[in-house]
């Protein structure tokens, strides 16, 4: 050990933000563990290192006689030593240094390594869910490493959007997943698959929503395809909608950008349910919500031509819809709805009910749960209206 050995350490402790103390007993530490493997080590020593020259001394501990600690046999039941009553004697061999440098370097690394490790688990572990941008550094078919400046993070390929390309030198943002003190690996997981990336990019570019004007009430992803979020209002005069669109469509612009392309539907939250489902199948018209409040189903009518609209290529718009409301929503065009209506059974004559309901009854007896036309006891699905029709004749 020299003054050479210190200026390092301290060179370690301004880039690596490791406290120069932690390092210097670390390595009093390593250097004990290679002094102790040693031909003729002592029973009980210390190494001690001078934090100005970086000389470094063994001593031998001598207790008073009757207290001397007990050896364990076991390394891992070694307890620490009271050294307060011990006498030192200087015990450093001639060849020390060079028995330390063979040996030490390793676990020195180590220590600095689980150092690190500790210090931005601390750091990062309060910080989950939050978006974070990095470099791409390196990218395969595995994984792909994500410098964030003072630490290197993991982008599993679970993490990833299908069809995403992470390119050496990359700018790229994700939430943090995930923080561990896994020594083997890098200690923040990221992700760009997560919900929370969406909740977070709309966070960056809507002010109303990082001043708690608006709020995101929920989201349904499907990474690099499509996303639904729902948005409220707690502030008179302000539209959520149009907030998160931004003028000329500039806010969700720079979020569909960060997320190459992926495709975004904004729905104005509503409590009524039958409301929100059918703003829930946007971009898609809804004539009629039927609601089944009793299993949470939702039957959503359609115009003929908004079908397929509704549903959406392999069936995405309405699993989106389904997830964002929490309702099951089974969709019908207007032809299969009126062909449905014939199916029903004759309704009850419930002349003694008037609660604005229609009156027809499905064939496995349930009610009908959509408002009445006005001056009529049917609502405006057409089987329902033949059903108002073969009644008044």
């Amino acid at each position: 050990m020299n003054r050479d050995m210190i200026d390092a350490l301290r060179q370690i402790e301004k880039e690596k933000s490791i406290p120069f103390e932690v390092l210097i007993s670390a390595l009093e530490d390593a250097l004990h563990s290679a002094y102790n493997k040693t031909a003729g080590a002592v029973p009980f020593s210390e190494v001690k290192i001078d934090r100005e020259t970086g000389e470094m001394r063994v001593y031998e501990l001598i207790f008073p006689e009757g207290m001397e600690p007990v050896i364990a046999e076991d390394e891992e039941q070694e307890q620490e030593i009271d050294t307060s009553l011990a006498e030192r004697r200087e015990v450093t061999a001639d060849d020390f240094g060079r028995i330390a440098a063979q040996t030490a370097k390793q676990v020195i690394y180590q220590r600095i390594r689980e150092a690190e490790q500790d210090m931005f688990f601390r750091e990062y572990s309060g910080r989950v869910g939050e978006i974070v941008t990095g470099i791409v550094q390196q990218s395969d078919n595995r994984y792909t490493l994500v410098d964030l400046g003072r630490v290197e993070a993991l982008l599993p390929k679970s993490e990833q959007v299908p069809n995403e390309k992470y390119e050496h030198g990359m700018r790229v943002k994700a939430v943090i997943r995930e923080v561990s003190q896994n020594p083997k690996g890098p200690p923040v997981v990221l992700s760009r698959r997560s919900e929370d990336l969406i909740r977070r990019l709309f966070e960056l570019e809507v002010p109303e929503i990082s001043d708690g004007l608006v709020e995101i009430i929920g989201v349904a992803r499907e990474p690099g395809i499509r996303s639904k979020i729902s948005v409220v209002s707690h502030s008179d005069g302000v539209d959520p909608v149009g907030a998160c669109v931004g003028p000329r469509g500039s806010r969700v612009r720079m979020v569909v950008s960060e997320l190459r392309g992926e495709k975004i539907d904004i729905i104005p939250y509503n409590e009524e349910p039958a409301r929100f489902v059918a703003k829930a199948l946007s971009p898609a018209r809804v004539r009629e919500v039927l609601l089944d409040d009793d299993n949470r189903e939702a039957t959503v009518v359609v115009p003929d031509d908004q079908l397929n609209l509704a549903i959406g290529k392999d069936g995405i718009n309405a699993r989106l819809a389904n997830r964002l409301t929490g309702w099951r929503i089974d969709i019908k065009s207007e032809s299969q709805m009126a062909e449905y209506g014939q199916e029903m059974a004759q309704p009850e004559v419930l002349e003694d009910v008037v609660d604005g309901r229609c009156h027809a009854l499905t064939a496995g007896g349930k009610r009908c749960p959509n408002a009445a036309l006005p001056g009529g006891l049917y609502c405006g699905i057409p089987g329902h209206q033949a059903m108002a029709e073969r009644a008044r004749r």
